[in-house]
């Protein structure tokens, strides 16, 4: 079924190359810039060209082409042992986001099946397959939550997860894009999401782009609007989903998480299924990136803390499962997830 709000798309495979476009220009430029080989991908990921789970492990699935595709090509039959160190480099780029070794461990199993000869037709149908597979999830993920809520006239989401981090389409933004299918959407509030200000910069362009009612806000002004009653839900994304339900997200969610159960606020998760995390019992065990300074003192090459200020920047914040009112994935919808509810859902 075509979709009204459904036009972006930062990954594409144009020949015999990668194409992303550069998130870190948004929204003043549009630049596609292009990539031939996997430690190209490794760098544009470690450094925010891309970026959000599903569009990190979409580009890390063709990453794993460009890698077979090269060493094929320099050391033919040989070409698996060249191929691993680069696959290596790939896994370590963003330790968070789980779905960047989930679409990798999913290559490598069609690495493990092939016979002797051109891996990359099969590679290459693997990754197409994986970004098709995205994509269709975030429309299924968006029809489900926009079910669940029903005719909500506001919604919150902070951070980025549309279709910018995404195959397309969206995991928070697909329920966004969904109730404003409905046409029962009047605004989005979108929190400006230090450092990186992904809100600012990414959720309200995308969603300007395509015409959805959007509002920026300051991200310490979300718990007044909850309290004033001015939001019907909250609803975000996540990097990885740990096997007891606990979501880690970009940070500044789990303060949201504790504001909408103060305030009565139903708190949505909604993320793929190649988001949760089996192995990782409990959100305590998720490694969590911390990055540098420069991404706190200041933004675009603009300075503006005090000189010499000491400085913390971790990315991501783990929002315990008791928080979370329901979890969307394509397979379904989860109410107050909890270990076994996972086991569930997870199940063949």
């Amino acid at each position: 079924m075509t979709k009204l709000y459904d036009t972006i798309r930062p990954v594409k495979w144009e020949s015999d190359r990668l194409m992303l476009l550069d998130q870190r220009l948004l929204p003043e430029e549009e630049v596609w810039l292009e990539y031939l080989g996997c430690d190209e991908v490794t760098n544009a990921i470690r450094d925010m060209v891309v970026r959000g789970a599903p569009a990190i492990g979409v580009t890390a699935a063709f990453g794993v082409v460009l890698a077979a595709s090269r060493a094929w090509a320099r050391s033919g039959e040989h070409w698996r042992e060249e191929a691993e160190s680069e696959l290596q480099r790939l896994l370590e780029a963003r330790p968070t986001a789980i779905n960047l070794k989930w679409a990798v461990e999913r290559m490598r199993g069609i690495i493990s099946s092939l016979g002797e000869g051109d891996p990359l037709p099969e590679l290459l149908d693997q990754a197409k397959a994986i970004h098709r597979e995205d994509i269709e999830a975030c429309h299924r993920m968006g029809e489900l939550g926009a079910q669940w809520l029903g005719a909500k006239e506001s919604v919150l989401t902070h951070c980025n997860a549309g279709a910018l981090a995404t195959g397309g389409y969206g995991t928070a933004l697909g329920v966004v894009r969904s109730l404003a299918e409905r046409g029962s959407l009047k605004t989005t509030f979108a929190d400006e999401t230090r450092p990186w200000l992904q809100g600012a910069r990414l959720t309200a362009w995308e969603l300007l782009e395509e015409g959805i009612p959007v509002t920026l806000i300051p991200d310490v002004a979300a718990a007044t609007l909850l309290r004033n009653g001015e939001v019907g839900a909250v609803v975000v994304g996540s990097d990885r989903i740990a096997a007891n339900g606990d979501v880690a997200n970009k940070i500044g969610t789990y303060p949201l998480a504790l504001a909408a159960r103060a305030h009565g606020v139903p708190f949505m998760v909604v993320a793929p299924i190649s988001t949760i995390d089996p192995d990782t019992a409990e959100g305590v065990l998720i490694p969590i990136e911390e990055r540098g300074e420069e991404e706190v003192i200041g933004f675009g090459g603009n300075t503006w803390a005090a000189s010499g200020v000491k400085t913390r920047n971790p990315v991501f914040d783990v929002t315990p499962a008791s928080l979370v009112d329901v979890l969307v994935t394509e397979r379904g919808v989860v109410e107050s997830p909890d270990r076994v509810k996972i086991a569930e859902l997870l199940a063949p």
